[in-house]
């Protein structure tokens, strides 16, 4: 057994007995002061300690996500059909999708960007369109020419007026014009619109009618809309209620169609035939689209091309206009507003140009001259956020960042509104690195003891000035 007196013995703390020891103000004053230093100190080391410390490094791209990247989007045109909006994707290595439709959804909207009705389904396109022969030299007219001052008398005169909207210039409208006379001839001939009165075919020269093309928002050559009876009336938004022809345009096809029109219209009736065909689908409503979905490209520079198109229409490049509302863009999968709060406490900044362009309006106000192009130059970055816990590391959040650049391109061609993009090879990777508890424990250690220690010394200063400066003023040497 050790004695208590060998224990004692390696005792680093031995007491003075107190009544040997003197108390004093100084030393009081400096105790309060060093107890609130010690205070002060700690409140900070504990503030470093909760507080959460990171590193960013720049390091080549190790995506994990696949060799795809999904692009969200949700754009608003508001001089733009549904009709013939198109969704197209290229990139660099040769891919070249026109007209996706799976993931991308459209709906009609104004030119205030108000929806005017539910989803615009194109519809399959089952084959390209069928035209009859080209004649050569001049072709009969059996179709009524209307303008802006008789259209209205006759879509109320007769049940189903059938009109088409050409173009003098448009390649597809001369190729349709001898099928749609001599369709014209064969159904004034069978049905006389004056003896029997249910039927009549019309055309409008979209270069002479302007207003009137534009009224039924008309930006594709040739258009054929089906008006019947008392259904084209406006509401108040201004919107038509008529249908579109779709289907082949050869003769027979033509007159087949027209036929089907008035098959269950007895004479003289204004009642109408709702049935629905591949070839006749609702006409767009309004002259604007909203399109929004998403579609996967590889990671390799890139377009996303918004642009009216079709494989049996013409457009009038000067009348179109590509100005666009973008509510949304972003690049890689969708992150959770919960997700994205949790990495900003790692990083307040991140997320900042996650969506850099939403809410921005892209207006051609006709201040510039036609076939004006919108181009979005896109550099995307993607950003990695690392975080630890009980010294395990997991991925906390991946997503692409980018820079944006606009501007108003000239061009010879239809107008578009392109996003060209392209990925940097390197990646941002934002780390997380915990503060461990010993080395908080040991800073607060060396805070009391080294306060202690200097406050101690400071004490021991002042006391001894006090004790010389009294034994001068004593007369006493020292």
């Amino acid at each position: 057994m050790i004695s208590t007196s060998k224990l004692k013995s390696v005792d680093f703390y031995r007491k003075i007995p107190r009544d040997l020891t003197e108390a004093s103000l100084s030393g009081a004053g400096l105790s309060i002061l060093a107890a609130l230093f010690m205070v002060f100190l700690f409140g900070m080391e504990l503030n470093i300690y909760l507080t959460v410390s990171t590193s960013t490094s720049i390091i080549v791209d190790k995506s994990s996500d696949g060799d795809f990247l999904r692009i969200d989007f949700n754009l608003s045109f508001p001089s733009l059909s549904c009709e013939f909006a198109s969704v197209d994707v290229s990139d660099v290595l040769g891919t070249n999708r026109l007209n996706i439709t799976k993931t991308v959804r459209k709906f009609s909207i104004d030119h205030d960007l108000r929806p005017t009705g539910s989803e615009f389904h194109s519809g399959p396109v089952l084959h390209d369109i069928k035209h009859g022969d080209e004649f050569v030299g001049e072709v009969g007219e059996g179709s009524v020419s209307l303008t802006d001052r008789n259209f209205d008398h006759y879509a109320h005169q007769y049940p189903v007026l059938v009109v088409n909207f050409y173009a003098p210039w448009c390649y597809w409208s001369n190729r349709l014009k001898p099928s749609w006379e001599t369709a014209a001839h064969m159904m004034r001939e069978r049905y006389d619109p004056e003896l029997d009165g249910r039927i009549i075919l019309a055309r409008v020269d979209c270069t002479i009618e302007v207003d009137l093309c534009r009224r039924h928002h008309i930006q594709g050559y040739p258009s054929i809309r089906i008006f019947r009876k008392g259904s084209d009336v406006k509401d108040d938004h201004g919107h038509h209620d008529h249908e579109s022809y779709y289907g082949d345009r050869d003769t027979e096809s033509l007159v087949k169609t027209m036929e089907g029109l008035i098959a269950p219209l007895p004479i003289e009736s204004h009642k109408s035939d709702n049935s629905t065909q591949n070839t006749k689908r609702p006409a767009p409503l309004t002259g604007g689209c909203r399109i929004e979905g998403y579609v996967r490209v590889k990671k390799v520079p890139g377009n996303l091309i918004i642009s009216a198109r079709s494989g049996s229409h013409s457009f009038d490049s000067s009348l179109m206009n590509m100005s666009h509302v973008i509510s949304h863009l972003s690049f890689g999968m969708n992150v959770s507003p919960q997700l994205l709060n949790e990495a900003k406490r790692l990083m307040p900044y991140i997320g900042g140009s996650h969506d850099k362009l939403n809410g921005r309006s892209f207006i051609n106000h006709r201040d510039v001259d036609a076939n004006v192009t919108i181009e979005h130059y896109l550099q995307i970055v993607k950003t990695e956020v690392v975080a630890r816990r009980s010294s395990r590391e997991y991925k906390l959040l991946e997503e692409y960042e980018y820079t944006a650049h606009s501007s108003l391109v000239q061009s010879v061609y239809i107008p578009v509104a392109k996003f060209h993009f392209e990925l940097s090879p390197m990646q941002v990777l934002i780390t997380e690195n915990p503060r461990s508890f010993s080395h908080f424990i040991t800073n607060v250690c060396a805070i009391i003891g080294g306060v202690f220690t200097v406050a101690g010394i400071l004490d021991s200063i002042l006391h001894n000035t006090i004790r010389m400066m009294r034994k001068v003023e004593l007369g006493k040497n020292f």
